[in-house]
Order: structure tokens, then C-alpha cells, then sequence
């Protein structure tokens, strides 16, 4: 049987547990959400494919738990992947603070060409913001990775994303 698209390319959400990666990864691939989800345990994935100037690209998005007692697991998939989405809880300051974390893991575990996105999610909650942007904002920056504020409640970003994302990862 032929191929049903000209490129596949591997991403993987990472971040602390109950940040949005399932319900990201569910928007993405199929746009749809679920308010009552379970934490995912070790690593599942979801496929789309999209049309990016004319070619036909199959991403493989992997959603990873965060818990720490999976991460043995998990840093398993980083150097496979092509591109890494860090997702943290614009309500949750915790979050925000062990991205650091996962990014040394990306640092220590990842390709060196790996290409990195950011992504503070829920962004559809303002009133119980604790993260603001701009911090978001400055890590990204001095990471020199792209920085989005997303929402896969209100799919809020989620098709930008995707779309910018991919069109960087095809770059690599």
C-alpha cells in the first residue's frame, strides 16, 4: 500500500501532569474536547495529516504522562522525536516552574536539532491566571523557541500552532 503522505514527522507534549496534554492532543487530531479525562499512563499518540505548501504531512503528535515516575519511560521517545511541545497550566505557578526541568531532560535526551515550542495552556480561564504572559514570554526568548497561549478548551491557538509548528519542524 503507498504512503498517504510525503513526510512524517514524530512530536512530543511533555510537561507536569494535568497541564492540558491529552485535551491538546485530542483538539488537535480529531477537534474535539473532553472536560473529564484520565492522566495518561506512560505514553500514547494520535495521528493527522495536513496539507503544508502542497505536501501531504503525517504528524505522529506522542502524548507523554507526567508524572515523575514515568519520565525513565518516556525520555525514552525524546531522541526520536523531531519536535517537542513544553505545555504548562497558565493557573498552576508549579507548572510554569518545571519547565526548566523538562527542559534539561530535552537538553539531555533530545537530538541536538530537535526544534522546541512552548505552550501556556488554559488560557481560556483568565481570571485564574497566575502565570502572566510575559514570563512565558521571556523563557521562550531566552530559549529562542516560539511561544504560544493556547486553549484546547476553547481551541484557542491550537490550529496556529500546528500549522507554524510543522512549517518550522519541515525546515529542519
Amino acid at each position: 500500500m503507498a504512503k498517504s503522505y510525503d513526510h512524517l514527522f514524530k512530536i512530543l507534549l511533555i510537561g507536569d501532569s494535568g497541564v492540558g496534554k491529552t485535551c491538546i492532543l485530542c483538539r488537535f487530531a480529531n477537534d474535539e474536547f473532553n472536560k473529564s479525562h484520565i492522566s495518561t499512563i506512560g505514553i500514547d499518540f494520535k495521528m493527522k495529516t495536513l496539507m503544508v505548501d502542497g505536501k501531504r504531512i503525517r504528524i505522529q503528535m506522542w502524548d507523554t504522562a507526567g508524572q515523575e515516575r514515568y519520565e525513565t519511560i518516556t525520555t525514552q521517545y525524546y531522541r526520536r522525536a523531531q519536535g517537542i511541545i513544553l505545555v504548562y497550566d497558565i493557573t498552576r505557578l508549579d507548572t510554569f516552574q518545571n519547565i526548566r526541568k523538562w527542559l534539561r531532560y530535552v537538553d539531555e535526551h533530545a537530538s541536538t536539532n530537535v526544534q522546541t515550542l512552548l505552550l501556556g495552556n488554559k488560557c481560556d480561564i483568565e481570571q485564574q491566571r497566575i502565570v502572566g504572559k510575559e514570563l512565558g514570554v521571556k523563557l521562550a526568548s531566552e530559549r529562542n523557541i516560539h511561544f504560544y497561549e493556547t486553549s484546547a478548551y476553547s481551541n484557542t491557538n491550537i490550529d496556529d500552532v500546528s500549522l507554524v509548528y510543522n512549517a518550522t519542524v519541515m525546515q529542519t
